[in-house]
């Protein structure tokens, strides 16, 4: 390539970096899934994230060298996407990997070579960062790739020093920044200046580990992690202004455009930064949904949900008012589809979550829209002028409302919107979310990984195994590595060997004991920790220590509930498939001892008739004694005869197969039953919704029909005793008093409303006369809010012109207060609804209603006859 700048295409500068890593012995790896293995990460968030166990020491590299372009979502700075020129949820980062191999001076040589003379960027244009006590890469820049020293920035731990966490893998890096304007000079340069610099390459020397005080040590194997923006490297060479008008977004910014009649480069601001939005935000809902992920109001399928309402929300606020997102989505799809095919083959999925989503958000909308209509109405009839921040805030974060969309409907309405309390509202949010927010956590278990290095990693040899001899490699105490452990003790236990199995792909931890000369630990629960088991127990017998010989024993009886449960998931989705529909998926499970829980993908509820052929499938399928196939299997011939993956797994080259042949054949790693007659049987509990598009199975399988069977009989017995019915009449028995209560119920409400009337009647004595008005104000007893306002609403019948305000104590702690005021009343300034919210507020309350009847609470008991004297004292006042 000539040292000249050239245009290149976002596909064009991922083939060159991966080529040009790739001509220099690094493996090209394909991109990782956005849903990680790492369960402490909600989404891949960097292009290091799927090496970590190869940085933390705990896996052995297959390459010595590797490159990528890892697809990446990041969500903590949502708010300045579409605003800043370069910030984005979803984005590329290019990488090249060295694993103990090349170091600094290799990782800074190539990263110049690939800058200038493959991407053909001038020295000139290039400023580079070092970290403030990095000597060595500042010597390497200057005095073998000949930076000027002028153009060296060293930098303090904030920007130059990479850390995964508190404690763990870490070490300084260095970036290199494109100059867009070199004629300034190198006198004062500010690399924060985002008008004149970006950084679009940065080389982490990982080199240190950080101990829980602070300090570093060398670590055995130094490490390169790099990363280059490709979206930034595109704005460069692309020649524009900014990410967002590269070909890697705009033709999903000019779609959304199209849809909405308008040019974008003749666009206002605020325009602009909702195309930039919907342009971002799509790229990140097809790859995520590409990626097997599900909306729903929970983890990861919480991000997803989150996007597709703000891709819907700016489209409202450029105007469209239709379904759009997946016609927007099928531009995404054909940008991705060359580097990830799988967007291609995915398209009928990621449009029909779109579609379904986006259907159900504008109903919710909808519903924004009349609470916004009730909050004006409300602030009216307060006689009030401004939207308060907090309302503008519910309508934000509960119903999609956009503060711009809210001020624009207040607006038309001669009102303003409290911007001041809304923004204050918001910065709660965000602190909530940044307190939240994932990172790359190379510490899990902190001491575990202290330990990683000098401890054996476990042998798992549960699938044939119910007790082995073991040798104890580490004790954690709250969380902190210790020699020995004493009786009493709750402890973390990790062994050479186990034959328990550590919770993952739904299946709980066995339970069991690990015993030895003198020493007793009940074990209650084991996970697994990258290649670590841990048991998590209490020691009930002498003292445990490091290097002890033990015996580790699995509860056998647990392990067979907790195999007849894992085995009869899997008959249940094979079922699912077979009676419902083919394209059924697993969204998520639980496998327990006394029952097991199915999620699947299903958008609509299953029929009665459906759940019982299902159970009666499943039934038929074990009284069968379909002997299982177990095999270790190559990933891609498992794929080929068929094998169905589970939720959330992340596999290998080689895959373990449960095989029951013509019934059910799945990847997993789990504890089965070797013939389903061992099940025995199979009950579905219950069949409902937990998210949009996603059912939920539960049933019970094995021994755990017997307990549950029990407990009805129990419960049935006790209603059947209590009723003095036989066990087949015990409904009849309860839809007769569920009559009963009901008529009670309506028999004593009017009681309510008839005493409710007797006390109010024996007001109208009270009644006072304020120039040609009346009023009754007083307070009555225990009386509900309905039969308050029916009170109030006889009195001003029976008094004619003038003004009823009645307050009661119907329970403890609330107090209730209604307002009824004639036409007359009216004509003087006075209405119900505001004149009644400020009378409650003395009572900690609110509220609101018409001109002529309104309501309203509170929750100081003790403030009523205060409130009251109020209401009377303004009441004279007004209309004296």
């Amino acid at each position: 390539m000539s040292s000249n700048p050239q245009y290149l295409s976002g596909n064009e500068i991922r083939n060159i970096f991966l080529d040009f890593f790739a001509q220099r012995n690094h493996q090209i790896l394909p991109s990782a899934s956005l849903v990680p293995e790492d369960p402490t990460v909600l989404l891949t968030i960097a292009g290091m994230l799927p090496f970590k166990p190869i940085f933390l020491g705990q896996r052995t590299a297959e390459f010595k060298r590797a490159t990528t372009s890892q697809k990446c979502i990041r969500t903590n700075d949502i708010e300045n996407v579409g605003r800043t020129k370069r910030h984005h949820t979803f984005f590329e980062m290019l990488g090249n990997f060295s694993f103990g191999d090349y170091f600094k001076e290799q990782a800074i040589a190539w990263g110049w070579e690939i800058s200038t003379q493959v991407f053909g960027f001038s020295p000139q244009n290039l400023v580079v960062s070092v970290f403030e006590e990095d000597d060595e890469a500042f010597g390497i820049w200057r005095d073998q790739i000949g930076v000027p020293v002028a153009r060296i920035k060293r930098l303090g731990e904030d920007d130059n020093f990479w850390v995964s966490g508190p404690t763990g893998p870490c070490g300084p890096c260095s970036e290199i920044y494109y100059d867009f304007h070199p004629e300034r000079g190198d006198e004062n340069i500010d690399l924060e200046d985002d008008t004149r610099f970006i950084e679009f390459y940065n080389l982490v020397f990982m080199q240190y580990n950080r101990d829980a005080s602070g300090n570093l040590t060398p670590l055995q194997n130094k490490n390169i992690d790099t990363g280059m923006g490709l979206e930034r490297m595109a704005q460069i060479l692309q020649k524009v202004p900014n990410n967002y008008e590269t070909d890697l977004i705009f033709p999903i910014i000019q779609t959304a455009a199209q849809i909405a009649g308008i040019d974008y480069h003749k666009s206002d601001e605020k325009t602009k930064v909702s195309l930039k939005v919907i342009g971002d935000h799509v790229r990140s809902v097809v790859h995520m949904i590409a990626d097997e992920i599900r909306a729903s109001n929970v983890g990861r399928g919480y991000v997803l949900r989150r996007l597709i309402r703000r891709v819907v929300r700016h489209g409202r606020l450029i105007g469209i008012s239709g379904e759009f997102t997946t016609q927007v989505a099928e531009t995404a799809i054909a940008l991705s589809e060359l580097a990830y095919p799988n967007v291609r083959q995915r398209e009928a999925a990621i449009k029909a979550e779109l579609q379904r989503e986006e259907s159900n958000f504008l109903r919710t909308l909808d519903r924004g829209e009349k609470l916004l209509e009730e909050i004006i109405q409300e602030v009216k009839q307060q006689g009030e002028t401004q939207i308060s921040g907090e309302s503008a805030f519910t309508l934000y974060d509960t119903y999609g409302f956009p503060l711009e969309l809210t001020q624009e409907v207040a607006e038309e309405n001669n009102l303003t919107v409290d911007e001041v309390g809304f923004n204050a509202e918001m910065q709660k949010q965000v602190e909530r979310a940044k307190a939240a927010h994932e990172t790359i956590d190379l510490t899990v278990q902190g001491s575990l990984d202290k330990l990683a290095e000098h401890i054996q990693v476990t042998e798992f040899l549960g699938y044939t195994q119910s007790a082995v001899t073991a040798k104890v490699e580490a004790i954690l105490v709250e969380g902190v590595s210790q020699e020995e452990a004493e009786a009493g003790t709750e402890v973390q236990i990790v062994l050479d060997k186990t034959p328990f199995y550590g919770e993952s792909g739904g299946q709980i931890g066995d339970r069991g004991y690990i015993s030895g000369d003198g020493i007793v630990v009940r074990v209650e629960d084991v996970k697994k920790e990258s290649d670590f088991f841990v048991h998590f127990g209490r020691i009930e017998r002498g003292t445990l220590r490091v290097g002890d010989h033990v015996t580790a024993q699995i509860d056998p009886a647990c392990r067979r509930r907790a195999q007849a449960n894992h085995t009869a998931t899997h008959l249940l989705q094979a079922a699912l498939k077979k009676i419902v529909d083919d394209s059924i998926s697993q969204a998520g499970s639980l496998v327990s001892f006394d029952r097991l829980r199915f999620d699947f993908n299903c958008p609509r509820a299953l029929t009665a008739e459906e759940v019982q052929q299902i159970e009666e499938q499943v039934n038929t399928w074990i009284a069968e004694a379909h002997s299982a196939k177990v095999e270790v299997l190559p990933l891609a011939e498992a794929k080929a005869r068929g094998a169905v993956a589970m939720f959330g797994e992340k596999y290998g080259d080689e895959v373990r197969v449960i095989d029951f042949p013509n019934v059910s054949m799945e990847l997993c790693g789990g504890t089965h039953v070797s013939n389903t007659a061992e099940i025995g049987v199979f009950k579905i509990i219950s069949e409902a919704g937990v998210a949009s598009g996603v059912r939920r199975i539960e049933a019970v399988s094995g021994p755990a029909i017997l307990d549950y069977l029990n407990l009805r009989d129990k419960v049935v017995k006790d209603l059947s005793d209590r009723f003095k019915v036989k066990p087949e009449e015990v409904p009849d028995r309860i839809t007769s008093l569920q009559s009963e209560l009901k008529n009670s119920q309506k028999e004593l409400e009017t009681l309510k409303g008839q005493l409710a009337i007797a006390k109010s009647d024996s007001l109208l004595q009270t009644a006072e006369t304020v120039g040609d008005s009346k009023i009754i104000v007083a307070q009555l007893e225990d009386v509900d809010p309905e039969s308050l306002k029916t009170a109030a609403e006889r009195l001003l019948q029976k008094i004619g012109n003038g003004a009823v305000v009645l307050g009661s104590v119907p329970e403890e702690g609330k107090v209730s207060i209604v307002a009824a005021f004639s036409a007359e009343v009216n004509k003087k300034g006075l209405q119900a609804g505001k004149f009644v919210g400020a009378i409650a507020k003395i009572c900690g309350g609110g509220g609101g209603g018409r001109p002529n009847l309104a309501q309203a609470g509170g929750r100081d008991a003790s403030k009523l006859p205060e409130a009251l004297q109020q209401a009377e004292s303004e009441l004279k006042s007004a209309l004296g």
